[in-house]
């Protein structure tokens, strides 16, 4: 990932289900319920009255967002159930908040395939016309497996949704500059656990050092991943970045970048991924290149169960190929190859479309190269985004990442991450690259990503 310059930086209808308040389940978890675009669903106006409208919004932290699954089937939220109007059955029948009845209308089910079922109508809670606009209305429809049918619901034994890949959201954190945020803060508002931690580099011999200059162990680096494991999560140590002297040109060979990789690997015992992220020089020398997927092909064998993903630059259409092709003849798999979507130049462009249009062409390039069928190519991508305004005065808003998010639950993408969870926050006045430039709240990025399942 590139070190980036300095920046500056409704109506409710009467329900037929009115009944006694049935007790709290005894079995229950709580939390969001996070759909289409990685919005939640919300009690309109935080309004407990019987009738209020249930509908799609930004998540944002509040009570009219926190939802009790019960072992009694129900969805709870300001003390009432999630409730069919009218106790119909029909496609388009609307959601409201009810008084808790322990009504058949009242009953949903999660599936693994994250569908929250009405058994009643055997139908889908459903965003109404797959609009993700703020306040769009929830309703229940035959279910089809399309996007607005899917959620992302508390557990029921309050363990929470489980990614397919729990690590497959990693934000990069970076203790360089930028006043690093405690990854304690971030874990506990967002409920992401894992965190690319940037940059390993040489200390211009083939040795590697945090930065280049820190040492491995014993410093601030360490009590970082020291603090992300104490939280039930792990870092992904990224090897590379823009600046800096780069293990993959210092190193003179493949097999000493491949112990230059594994004495990092060793450094911090149960490692689950690591990240290369090839720019500038070490990705535009051939030589290099191939240095790399030789490495890459010995830590592979020598570490069984360790991810392995690959971060490259990218034009509007898709990546430069040359490094693809290489590992494909070269016989080297990785678990992602993850592009970065920006830097194309200029302000005022969509960067949510133009992400997803690059991703096009990374799968494209993955088809071509490993021969691999649409659905395999995009399980083994990535995107690697960076938040608020960019090197080239692009805006990446909070927006756009819903797109990414939309795009990565579609296709099942291997790899969701950003630069970096530093500039997660509004500009204060703080130091250089310590926020994004744009109007949010803290940690707005990372919760949108958040909700991704896999």
């Amino acid at each position: 990932m590139a070190r980036p310059l300095p920046t500056a930086v409704a109506l409710a209808a009467l329900s037929l289900s009115a009944g006694l308040l049935a007790a709290s389940p005894a079995q229950a978890a709580t939390g969001t319920i996070t759909g289409l675009a990685g919005k939640c669903l919300d009690v309109a106006g935080a309004n407990s009255a019987d009738g209020t409208a249930v509908q799609l919004y930004d998540c944002n932290g509040t009570s009219a967002q926190q939802w009790t699954r019960g072992s009694d089937g129900t969805l709870r939220a300001l003390g009432k159930c999630l409730d069919v109007t009218g106790n119909s059955t029909a496609d388009g029948a609307k959601l409201q908040l009810w008084t808790c009845s322990g009504g058949a209308n009242q009953q949903w089910t999660v599936s693994s395939a994250n569908d929250i079922v009405n058994p009643q109508a055997n139908k889908c809670m459903d965003v109404t016309d797959n609009n993700s606009a703020n306040g769009t209305r929830i309703q229940i429809w035959t279910c089809a497996g399309t996007a607005n049918q899917k959620w992302t619901a508390p557990a029921a034994d309050g363990g929470g949704t489980t990614p397919s890949s729990p690590m497959a959201v990693a934000p990069y954190l970076y203790n360089g500059w930028g006043d690093p945020p405690s990854p304690t803060t971030i874990t506990n508002a967002t409920g992401v656990k894992y965190y690319t931690l940037a940059f390993v580099l040489s200390n211009g011999y083939c040795n590697p050092q945090w930065d280049g200059s820190r040492a491995l162990t014993g410093g601030v680096d360490q009590s970082t991943i020291n603090t992300v494991r104490a939280n039930g999560g792990d870092v992904i140590p990224s090897f590379g970045g823009y600046s800096g002297n780069k293990l993959e040109s210092s190193c003179s060979s493949a097999s000493e970048l491949a112990a230059a990789y594994q004495k990092v690997i060793n450094a911090y015992g149960g490692l689950k991924a690591i990240d290369i992220d090839l720019e500038a020089d070490a990705y535009s020398n051939g030589t290099v290149q191939q240095r790399v997927v030789d490495a890459l092909k010995t830590v592979k064998a020598n570490n069984s169960g360790l991810k392995v993903y690959i971060t490259i630059g990218t034009g509007q259409s898709g990546p430069d190929t040359s490094l693809i092709n290489r590992a494909a003849s070269s016989g080297l798999t990785v678990d992602a190859w993850a592009i970065m979507p920006f830097d194309f130049g200029g302000a005022g462009q969509n960067m949510g479309n133009l992400t997803t249009q690059a991703a096009e062409g990374l799968k494209n390039a993955l088809k071509n190269a490993y021969g691999y069928s649409d659905d395999t190519a995009y399980r083994d991508m990535g995107i690697s985004s960076m938040n608020g305004i960019t090197d080239n005065n692009e805006t990446v808003t909070v927006a756009d990442f819903r797109t990414i998010l939309a795009y990565a639950q579609q296709h099942h993408l291997a790899r969701l991450t950003f630069w970096s969870a530093n500039r997660d926050r509004p500009c204060t006045g703080g130091s250089a690259d310590s926020c994004s430039g744009v109007s949010q709240s803290n940690w707005d990025y990372t919760r949108v990503f958040a909700g991704y399942t896999g």
